[in-house]
């Protein structure tokens, strides 16, 4: 016989606000102009308004102690210098699904509890260029306050969303969830157990260590070629697109001034016919008033919502600018070390909301436009003890490798050597990782004859 039984379990609940920001976080501007038109198609009670003017409003007027996800209804409204209109020839005109927007509207095919779609949201927000996941899972347990393997559960069900491979967290589990119906394949036991020698091309160690045949071995060889090992590379943002700009930093006089670049967005209110019909003695029936009063804090919590997105983003980008002083002075070749988490602690909010800010997000400066995550970089220590950017490192690594002696290109271990000799405390095992990243083959395949 069944019994019944108590039991107490923790569950989290995130507040509607806290999604509808997370949301509207993560959209670019075109996309965040999209969503403001659909919700005034849905939602009666809300009503666009005519601006009488637009004047100029700079990061000082939005600088507050912190940000978060109480909202403060007098709070004044950043409005930016300069007016995007859809007339306007410089910019794309259509609207676009973003590929991590694309991917989300797959999970709604799958019935997934309201957790484990925040889950999954919150997964496929923190994608690399690659499509790699980009965190450590056990951050976005912390966030959702949630166990790892819950985390890990709902990553697995997201890497079998198209591209297969999506959200892997190496190259192996990659290709390898893309082998998955030939997992008794010759080219599945290559990856999982011989995927560094197939990398370097030692295709006559890789006979023997198998016992295969060369045909077996070309059979295999053209399977992997053909698989995907990059699900996300090109899909975020193409080379080629015209972006425009989220924020736009300017100095002036000494400071610098942050504006955020959406005031040719519609404005938004509250429609005052309708509130008029809330208002006590309105002959309205009991649903008619439920339901405008549910439309009516759905239209606050958007309005309101609008505005702590551009707070949020001009809070990240001046922690950017006291972050990277160099960059912003016209050095933008230097940037110091920083990570999402350095920016998570200077404005005292969650890793995630600071990955969402700065997805996809473009800035408008004196040297050019930049995605706003272009601006973090891990850090590496000289043998001075000097902490540096990897990217200076790669920088190093690529003038080493363009100027070596193509008769006899350097080896990782050598390149090792060199750098080492120029101050660079850098094992050959992440030598071989920058030479990958900066799409430098193994010395034999850069050997030239002449």
């Amino acid at each position: 016989m069944q019994r019944l039984q108590q039991k107490q379990v923790q569950k989290q609940i995130l507040a509607p606000r806290q999604i509808l920001l997370a949301k509207l976080l993560q959209l670019n501007i075109v996309n965040l102009e999209q969503k403001i038109l659909n919700e005034l198609e849905t939602n009666p009670v809300l009503e666009e308004v005519q601006r009488d003017d637009d004047m100029p409003i700079s990061s000082e007027d939005t600088d507050r102690d912190s940000i978060d996800i109480s909202f403060d209804a007098d709070e004044p409204e950043p409005v930016t210098l300069y007016q995007y209109s859809p007339d306007n020839k410089d910019f794309p005109q259509q609207y676009q699904l973003d590929f991590i927007e694309e991917l989300i509207g797959q999970l709604d095919s799958y019935g997934l509890t309201e957790i484990e779609h925040i889950i999954a949201e919150e997964i496929l927000w923190n994608l690399d260029d690659r499509g790699y996941i980009a965190v450590e899972l056990s951050l976005i347990a912390d966030r959702l306050n949630t166990d790892i393997e819950n985390v890990e559960k709902i990553l697995k069900f997201v890497q079998h969303l198209e591209p297969l491979g999506i959200a892997s967290r190496d190259l192996r589990e990659c290709l390898l969830i893309q082998l998955e119906e030939k997992n008794d394949s010759l080219a599945y036991r290559i990856v999982s157990e011989h995927l560094d020698d197939f990398s370097n091309k030692r295709f006559e160690a890789l006979q023997k260590k198998l016992g295969c045949t060369e045909d077996e071995l070309v059979e295999a060889k053209e399977i992997i070629i053909h698989l995907n090992p990059r699900p996300g590379e090109g899909k975020i943002i193409s080379k080629d697109e015209v972006v425009i700009p989220d924020l736009i930093v300017m100095e002036r006089d000494g400071d610098w001034s942050i504006q955020t670049y959406d005031s040719g967005l519609p404005e938004l209110r509250i429609s005052p016919d309708y509130m008029g019909l809330l208002e006590e003695g309105a002959q309205i029936s009991t649903d008619a008033r439920k339901y405008l009063k549910e439309q009516s804090d759905s239209a606050n919590w958007f309005i309101e919502a609008i505005k702590q997105r551009r707070n949020t983003m001009i809070r990240v980008m001046k922690a950017i600018i006291e972050k990277q002083p160099q960059f912003f002075t016209g050095e933008t070749k230097d940037l110091n070390p920083m990570k999402l988490q350095d920016i998570a602690e200077e404005v005292e909010m969650d890793i995630s909301t600071i990955s969402r800010s700065t997805r996809g997000k473009y800035v408008d400066t004196s040297f050019g436009i930049y995605e706003l995550k272009s601006f973090f970089t891990e850090g590496s220590t000289k043998q001075s003890g000097e902490i540096i950017s990897t990217n200076l490192v790669k920088k190093v690594l690529k003038d080493i490798i363009e100027s070596e002696n193509k008769k006899k290109p350097y080896n990782d271990e050598k390149l090792t050597e060199k750098l080492q000799a120029a101050g660079y405390n850098v094992a050959r095992r992440t030598v071989a990782k920058y030479r990958e990243q900066l799409n430098f083959p193994v010395a034999r395949l850069r050997r030239e004859l002449k």
